[in-house]
């Protein structure tokens, strides 16, 4: 099979061809049919997830399961799926607690995929989608209505997500309530879509692109506000009477975008970090104002979701008109396109280049 693999640290990929077994217990090889250029399949090229080179790249993704192996009776094959990187074990205490979406042991598959020479590949939050097929725990395979677009659908997979479950899941948006998110890329564009879908009276995105906030506003945002230009805590109390948001999310995930967002929310409002941040970075608060401004201050892991619930009821909004999911699709490419897709992600240039098959 055809596979985009990332050999060392910030190297260019590369397409290589790679050996993918048959399934085992549990497991199912799925055709791929789109995968989305997500953020964290940089990082690994970076080698800023782990330095278990060569890496497998792609997990935002959607396809065809094609085969499974023994004891798989959640899916088929002919079956379209949706990809996921948290397959919940059922056993844990989160999931006994009926809280699966906290899964403390979530699996992958056990099998591994090789380069040709028999060298065992990394694949990217185990799913490695950068293929024409790939080798996955069944749980990661959810089961939706085959009508929507693969492009499309494989977003949900992971950025998407994100930001709607930070909104949705996470921040517990409730109609009427002022809602805040800092950084508008693909994952702070589904939170402004995620507040929308809750009923949010306010929603003001918050960036230093003026071509992401116009995106922003297509999405649902009311209000924008350009940080380069405007000192955005001021501005979001502005635009609140004073008060601040009941809800701010960071999809930027630094120490002073976090700052902004705890200083931005009303009181007793509500905190959401989904923006990823890096080992070395320090935040420091006055304890006090931890305590006397209350309310909650939450991190969203993957929005909190459960795909088994999740997935199909938005790719049902999406088929029904309610959930504009094609928004996120700036463009498609081939497999070939990823490292240069890479570079108009850095450069703020796409919400999400698709790779389709």
């Amino acid at each position: 099979m055809r596979a985009v693999v990332a050999r060392g640290k910030n190297q260019p990929v590369t397409v290589e061809t790679i050996v993918v077994p048959d399934p085992g217990p549990g497991e199912a090889v799925v055709k791929i049919q789109a995968c989305g250029v997500c953020h964290t399949d940089y990082h690994y090229r970076q080698g800023g997830i782990s330095d278990d080179f060569p890496f497998l790249l792609g997990h935002e993704a959607a396809g065809v399961v094609e085969a499974v192996g023994e004891g798989v009776d959640e899916v088929a094959p002919g079956d379209f799926v949706i990809l996921n990187w948290r397959a919940v074990c059922g056993q844990c205490r989160a999931c006994r607690r009926g809280r699966p979406w906290y899964c403390f042991n979530t699996h992958n598959a056990r099998r591994k995929m090789t380069l040709e020479d028999g060298t065992e590949l990394t694949a990217a939050l185990g799913i490695g989608a950068f293929a024409d097929k790939t080798l996955v725990a069944a749980g990661q395979c959810t089961r939706v209505d085959p009508s929507a677009s693969a492009a499309v659908a494989g977003l949900l997979g992971c950025g998407v997500m994100a930001g709607l479950g930070a909104a949705l899941n996470t921040g517990n948006v409730q109609r009427g309530d002022s809602v805040a998110v800092i950084g508008c890329g693909g994952v702070g564009g589904a939170a402004v879509m995620g507040a929308r879908l809750a009923g949010a009276a306010r929603i003001i995105a918050v960036d230093i692109d003026d071509r992401k906030l116009e995106i922003a506003r297509r999405l649902g945002a009311t209000h924008t506000v350009n940080s380069r230009e405007n000192d955005p805590v001021e501005a979001v109390r502005e635009l609140t009477g004073g008060h601040g948001a009941d809800v701010v999310v960071d999809a930027v995930g630094v120490p002073e975008t976090y700052r902004q967002a705890f200083y931005a929310r009303d009181l007793a409002g509500t905190v959401v970090l989904v923006g990823v941040p890096t080992p070395e970075m320090k935040l420091e608060l006055p304890l006090l104002d931890v305590f006397g401004r209350g309310g909650a201050l939450k991190s969203s892991w993957y929005g909190d979701c459960l795909p088994s619930r999740d997935f199909p009821m938005l790719v049902d909004l999406y088929l029904q008109g309610r959930l504009d999911l094609e928004a996120f699709v700036t463009e498609t490419i081939a497999l070939d396109g990823v490292e240069e897709a890479f570079a108009r992600m850095n450069a703020g240039d796409v919400l999400r280049s698709v790779v389709t098959f």
